[in-house]
């Protein structure tokens, strides 16, 4: 610090070294990393993902992989994040005045990320990128392709948006502290910048995306020639009623977040409780029994109807089988991690910058794990094939719904 309280009450001790321009360039990259290793591992496991998501498989055996793809753009990405982090360091030397004087070179660096997606660079394939700038692009309005035409991959994306959506929120208040008058990026975090109700509406955008892609989903069913086959479209209500739970926790939180009143502020976290319950609880339930297929909460006579391990299901692809269990448990904690708020040693763990920061990269880890099970999933109801030797394999999922999501 530099000891001027006037601009030391602008920075937290988190902010200081590691500014919320940073955070939200290292989730991102995280993020591409995270890709990778979903394709290699579920590679390695024979699950031909790009044919679920109906990317151009390699034309020929020499060519690389597409997780060495994706690897290359993330060493891009963690190379430009060390370059800058160290500049900004070397700049700054710890000193307040220079971090919020400085924070020109974390908004170049988050323009550099952008600039990797949409510049055309010799040594990364540009065929990658450009798919996903146009999967983004459809669903970003909550538009989603047929079947045939890369549903499952517009629907992964758009499910791994909503974990993103507190980081979309530090977005724009990262820009809108850059662009205020007399504003640095790099103070304090102003969650309120732009208006109190900005930041919750665009936290609601991914849970809006997937609400209208669960919609969309059920009149194409509506719309189905052979309905007796396709069913009703019932589980596509549900689920849109299952991202439509979002809205009112951010609401709430919202609501609680800018009254004076004590009395009304106590009556939305009630509010704010019961409603985070039920998006939790609802969200854990869907995760485990439809994006899972397991039979944890399935009737004691389906679950005993064949020999499949209890609580799961007859065919897994992955080892050890006590894994899927270490899941389940792992998602359900990290679903609830807003119970914090309800112990009175870690109640206001998630009001420092270091809390939320953690509480964003836990959510953005529960969805990578997420994402290995709904893909071996998808590959169970669309594939025969992709399984080893040692694989479960006591009966068949005729019947299943393939849309389920």
């Amino acid at each position: 610090m530099d000891g001027d309280p006037a601009v030391e009450s602008e920075l937290d001790a988190f902010s200081l070294v590691f500014p919320l321009p940073f955070r939200v360039g290292f989730i991102a990259t995280l993020a591409v990393w995270g890709w990778g290793l979903n394709l290699h591992y579920l590679y390695l496991a024979k699950v031909d993902v790009p044919s679920l998501i109906r990317y151009p498989g390699r034309s020929s055996p020499h060519h690389i992989p597409h997780h060495h793809s994706t690897y290359r753009l993330a060493t891009v990405l963690s190379g430009l994040f060390a370059v800058s982090m160290v500049l900004f360091w070397l700049c700054t030397w710890g000193a307040a005045s220079r971090v919020i004087d400085y924070d020109w070179i974390p908004m170049t660096y988050l323009a550099g990320i952008v600039a990797v997606f949409l510049v055309p660079l010799k040594n990364l394939p540009s065929g990658g990128r450009r798919r996903f700038l146009a999967t983004l692009k459809r669903v970003s309005i909550g538009g989603i392709a047929e079947a045939q035409d890369g549903k499952f991959g517009d629907i992964l994306l758009a499910d791994v948006l909503t974990s993103y959506a507190k980081v979309c929120g530090d977005v724009f208040v990262t820009l809108c502290m850059f662009f205020t008058a007399g504003g640095s990026s790099t103070k304090r975090p102003d969650r309120s910048c732009g208006g109190t109700v900005v930041v919750p509406l665009l936290m609601g955008v991914p849970s809006a995306i997937r609400f209208r892609q669960c919609i969309i989903e059920y009149l194409r069913v509506r719309r189905a020639p052979y309905k007796e086959s396709a069913g009703w479209g019932g589980q596509h209500l549900a689920n849109a009623l299952k991202y439509s739970t979002a809205f009112p926790v951010l609401v709430a939180s919202a609501l609680q977040r800018n009254t004076d009143d004590a009395a009304a502020r106590a009556a939305y976290n009630r509010a704010w409780l019961v409603a985070v319950l039920v998006n939790s609880l609802y969200s854990f339930y869907w995760d485990v029994a439809k994006d899972w297929d397991m039979t944890l909460f399935a009737s004691r006579r389906e679950r005993n109807s064949s020999h499949h391990p209890w609580g799961l299901r007859d065919r897994l692809i992955f080892r050890p089988v006590i894994m899927y269990y270490a899941v389940i448990v792992l998602d359900l904690m990290l679903r609830c991690t807003w119970s914090l708020k309800l112990s009175p040693h870690l109640d206001k763990f998630s009001d420092f910058e270091s809390g939320i920061f953690l509480i964003e990269f836990l959510e953005v880890f529960r969805r990578w794990v997420w994402i290995f099970f709904r893909v071996e999933t998808e590959w169970i109801r669309n594939s025969s094939t992709g399984l080893g030797i040692d694989d479960i394999l006591l009966g068949d999922y005729q019947g299943k719904d393939d849309d389920d999501e």
